[in-house]
């Protein structure tokens, strides 16, 4: 199995120098809105390995929220942020874009560092790396490459089986071995290719188990403290949540409009959201501990198809910025983001209060878990409120939703087997 990786580099755009960047990177889409494989700067079609990828500049329109409090507001400069999902093997792909498109990220960058040079880039990028705290992957081991063969992989069998015209004259197990036939045929001839599953590395299996006990063990070591300390939790959760504002207005006409403008061009969609922590410790340190479960759960519990009961999600990552002041979502799901904040609401209400209630604004939760996301109208208001537009985006995957994908890894599944029942073939030809 090959597993995936995230990057993630972010770094405050020069004074005077954000327009210029939002027409430079505005050139690198094609004119239906989304990246250009192909294009001069940051060709992402030149590196096989990404899933998804995006440069969006974050200008955080709801810091003046933190006068709610009575706090000053601060100047936070707008950023660039450029962040991606790659197949391994090695956990870094830094050195492969600067190897192969050092030009066009210098030329990037320079709108954050006037004195970057090609030398300096690697070095520059590194120190700006940010360290996700928890990312989602749906389908574990699904590398860009099989995803290709075996969507191709799909199309020639539906293109057999739907070209028979005496299909009642066949078994299903007959037809099966006759696509079994046919696929084994373009692979001799070349049209056609499957690659073999590549060996776990031995360093991320041993990294991986180590995780897998680790966190459990630490829980355990810690426990007496937490439920020493759990009474004096819910005291302070219950006192913040009756005081705590919400700030939730009706979104404004020209931010809708600049991030209707980028949705919806495929059947996948990407989502860039930020905003400010609640102030405190308590607030903080809350948001620290329950994405380090949400780590957890993600890496052993959630990566074959399903975020708990949400399938539409292809990659997702949360990061904080700032000394942890702020926090970044970013996902790549599938369907339109109506029905993906309803996928949430009507399923996994619990887990958005539990991380999002800690956010400025946020609709009221009770207990940390409860209300919040079910105040729909809110919800979606404080949601919106904090997307931010993506400038680039780039998905290797064009009309493929994460089903599909699903559908066809069953599809080539079934074909590796010998022999079916004739129900077992049956099932397998419904899956063309």
């Amino acid at each position: 199995m090959t597993p995936q990786y995230s990057f993630m580099v972010v770094a405050p755009i020069l004074p005077g120098r954000e327009q210029d960047l939002r027409e430079l990177l505005l050139s690198m889409n094609r004119s239906g809105g989304d990246a250009d494989p192909a294009n001069g700067l940051f060709p992402f079609g030149s590196f096989p390995r990404i899933h998804f990828a995006r440069f969006v500049i974050l200008d955080d329109r709801t810091s003046t929220d933190l006068g709610a409090y009575g706090l000053p507001v601060p100047a936070y400069p707008a950023a660039l942020a450029f962040l991606g999902d790659f197949d391994g093997p090695s956990p870094t792909i830094v050195p492969e874009f600067v190897r192969e498109a050092s030009d066009g990220l210098t030329r990037i960058f320079l709108h954050c560092d006037a004195s970057l040079n090609k030398e300096r880039l690697p070095t520059w990028m590194e120190s700006h790396a940010v360290k996700p705290s928890a990312t989602y992957i749906n389908q574990l081991g699904r590398t860009v490459r099989s995803v290709r063969e075996e969507s191709t992989l799909y199309e020639a069998l539906q293109k057999h089986v739907g070209g028979q015209h005496d299909l009642k004259h066949w078994t299903a197990q007959a037809l099966f071995q006759d696509s079994k036939r046919v696929v084994t045929e373009k692979i001799r001839d070349g049209s056609l290719t499957l690659t073999s599953e590549e060996t776990t590395p031995w360093g991320w299996r041993f990294e991986n188990f180590i995780h897998l006990i680790g966190v459990p063990f630490v829980l355990l070591l810690l426990s007496p403290l937490l439920l020493l300390y759990a009474p004096f939790f819910l005291f302070q959760l219950w006192r913040r949540e009756r005081s705590d504002p919400e700030i939730a207005p009706r979104i404004e006409l020209d931010h809708a409009d600049a991030l209707a403008r980028i949705e919806d061009h495929d059947v996948t969609n990407q989502f860039s959201a930020f905003g400010s922590i609640k102030p405190g410790l308590f607030r903080r340190w809350t948001l620290v501990f329950i994405l380090w479960v949400i780590q957890y759960t993600a890496r052993h519990l959630y990566h074959s198809g399903r975020l708990a009961r949400v399938s539409t999600i292809h990659f997702a990552r949360w990061a904080f910025l700032d000394d942890r002041k702020r926090l970044f979502f970013a996902s790549n799901y599938d369907g339109s983001l109506e029905a993906y904040m309803d996928d949430f609401i009507n399923k996994v209400a619990f887990g958005l209060n539990a991380v999002f209630s800690n956010g400025i604004g946020y609709p009221s939760t009770k207990w940390l878990i409860s209300k919040g996301a079910k105040d729909e109208q809110k919800f979606k208001y404080y949601i919106r409120r904090h997307q931010v537009p993506t400038e680039v985006w780039y998905n290797a995957h064009a009309g493929l939703t994460a089903f599909a994908m699903q559908r066809n890894t069953r599809v080539r599944q079934g074909l590796e087997k010998e022999s079916m029942t004739e129900v077992e073939a049956a099932a397998w030809l419904g899956l063309l």
